[in-house]
Formats: C-alpha cells, structure tokens, sequence
C-alpha cells in the first residue's frame, strides 16, 4: 500500500516547498532538518500500524494503564542521502535498532547504470520489523537491491518503506518488486529525466545535506 504523506494539505507540504527552493536549499541545516521532520511524520504514521500491550504504570497519584509498544523496528538507510530521513524517523522510535547500507550508481555510459552495494551494517534482521529509508525513490532500484541484500540476512516480519519525493516510475518499480510493504512517501513527482533523477524533484539530496562529492 502506498500512503501519500502530502495528499491532504499539512506541514508536510510545507517541508517539501522548501525541500524543493534551489534558494532556501542554500541552507544545509535546514535542508536536513526539513528531511528529518518528515522522517518523524512517517515514523508517527507508521506507528498507528504497529502492536501494543496494555501495561499499568505507577503515576505520582495512582496507577495509570497505558499501552506500550511491544517491539521496536530496525531502521535501515542507504548511505549517505538516507542518514537525515533515518535520523527522524529514529527521533521518534528512540530505542530502535539501526542498519546502514552503502548503494550508490556506477555509470555504464551517458544514461545507463548499476547499482552497487558495499557496506552493510546491521543487527539481526529475522523476524524483526523493518524501516528502510531513502530520501529519493528515482528508479526504485537501490530500494529493491538494497531490500533483497537484507533478505539474504534474514526474513522479515514486515517492512515499511520511507521516502521524501518518488517518481511513478520508482513508486511502481518498487511497488512490484517488494509487493508486502508498505510505503510511506511524501510526494511522488511525474516523470524521470534521461539520467534518471526525479522531476521536478529537488536534486540531489546527499549533496544538498552534505556537500557536493568529489
């Protein structure tokens, strides 16, 4: 299922208007804060979806019950565009687990491209509940590569996908090839552009957040 975080008008809309400005996006800070702020809408929304216990707890005047998460997520990014989007959603699911996994594009020619996978760091994944973020879902490809890397560690329970800007495309690449979960994403753009970045989208949001590669 695919939710649409700025289908309804919210400040999500608002965070994406200055995700998008080539002017405000001068400002690191705030272009990794806005990132961050959607990471912790997704994560609030994703939690509505996830079990609870009833549990009672000693308040100063009584005995209050409450309801308590009864597992908390792994939460997996692609470096180095996903560490923003990762570090919201971990604001509001403060005790879990995090994974890191390195996905970037090596260029066959002009406009063709793989997707390598490096680095991989996570706790044991069997059974757990997954939250795999990438800022910018394109082609939806280092999504899917990245998903069926983790698979080879374990098997989920569930997964939830997290991004900020997607374009149809990417959304029903993924959509396809990892038909269990579901997607939390902020807004999903027309159409991709000959080298396959989104459009209008942003541009590239690991250089925006971090600084331009060498």
């Amino acid at each position: 299922m695919v939710h649409i975080l700025s289908k309804e008008f919210s400040l999500v809309s608002e965070f994406l208007r200055e995700l998008r400005d080539k002017e405000i996006q001068q400002d690191r800070a705030r272009f990794r804060k806005n990132i961050e702020r959607i990471g912790q809408i997704a994560a609030y929304e994703i939690s509505k979806e996830m079990n609870y216990d009833l549990h009672f707890t000693n308040t100063p005047l009584g005995i209050a019950q409450v309801k308590k998460l009864n597992e908390q997520p792994v939460i997996a990014t692609i470096l180095r565009a996903g560490l923003p989007l990762q570090k919201g959603i971990s604001d509001m699911f403060d005790q879990a687990d995090l994974a890191y996994i390195s996905a970037y594009r090596k260029h066959t020619n002009d406009t063709e491209f793989e997707i390598v996978l490096e680095y991989f760091a996570t706790p044991d994944i069997n059974d757990r509940i997954i939250i795999l973020c990438d800022p910018m879902l394109a082609t939806g490809q280092s999504l899917v590569q990245t998903y069926q890397a983790i698979r080879k560690r374990g098997i989920p329970k569930k997964v939830y996908l997290v991004s900020v800007i997607g374009s149809k495309q990417g959304v029903d690449y993924v959509t396809k090839h990892i038909p269990n979960a579901d997607l939390w994403i902020g807004v999903i753009d027309d159409k991709l552009d000959a080298n396959g970045y989104i459009l209008p989208g942003l541009g590239d949001a690991g250089d925006l957040s971090f600084g331009v590669k060498s």
